[in-house]
C-alpha cells in the first residue's frame, strides 16, 4: 500500500527519479504507508523525503490497483505482489527542491507536460496523468 503525488504549477509537473534494484524511471513522488499511518499523511511525510517540498493535500484523484506475477517483479525469486496505490492531487506550501539521500530516489525535477511523453518513466506516471485530467 502506497500514496502518491500529483503536483503541478507553472513549472509542469514534479517527478522523482526512482533507482532501485538496478532499474531506474520517472516516477510520483511518494511511497509506503507506514503501519497505522493516515494514507494522506503518509503522501506528505514521502513528498518531503523525497523532494524537499512541503505540499498539502487537496484532493483524491485515485486508487490503482495491479497485480504483479513472480516473473514481472525485478528482483528473481520474489513472490507475486499486490500493489494499491492511492494518488492524491496536492500543492506544495513550503520548502525548497532538494534531492533525497539514502531513500529509493535519488532525484527530482519539474517538467513541462509536453516533455514527459519522451521521459522513460513507470506506467503510475500515466495513470495519474489520466486521472488528474492532464491528457
Amino acid at each position: 500500500m502506497a500514496a502518491y503525488a500529483v503536483i503541478t504549477d507553472e513549472r509542469g509537473m514534479l517527478l522523482a527519479h526512482w533507482r532501485e534494484h538496478g532499474a531506474s524511471a520517472w516516477t510520483l513522488p511518494g511511497g509506503g504507508i507506514d503501519w497505522g499511518e493516515d494514507p494522506a499523511d503518509a503522501v506528505v511525510r514521502e513528498v518531503r523525503e523525497e523532494t524537499g517540498y512541503e505540499v498539502v493535500v487537496e484532493a483524491l484523484l485515485g486508487i490503482q490497483s495491479r497485480v504483479l506475477t513472480a516473473a514481472q517483479r525485478l528482483l528473481p525469486g520474489e513472490p507475486a505482489q499486490h500493489q494499491v496505490r492511492i494518488v492524491y492531487r496536492c500543492r506544495v506550501v513550503g520548502g525548497e527542491l532538494r534531492d533525497e539521500v539514502g531513500g529509493s530516489t535519488d532525484t527530482a525535477g519539474w517538467f513541462a507536460l509536453d516533455a514527459i511523453e519522451d521521459l522513460e518513466r513507470v506506467s503510475q506516471v500515466d495513470y495519474a496523468r489520466r486521472v488528474a485530467g492532464l491528457l
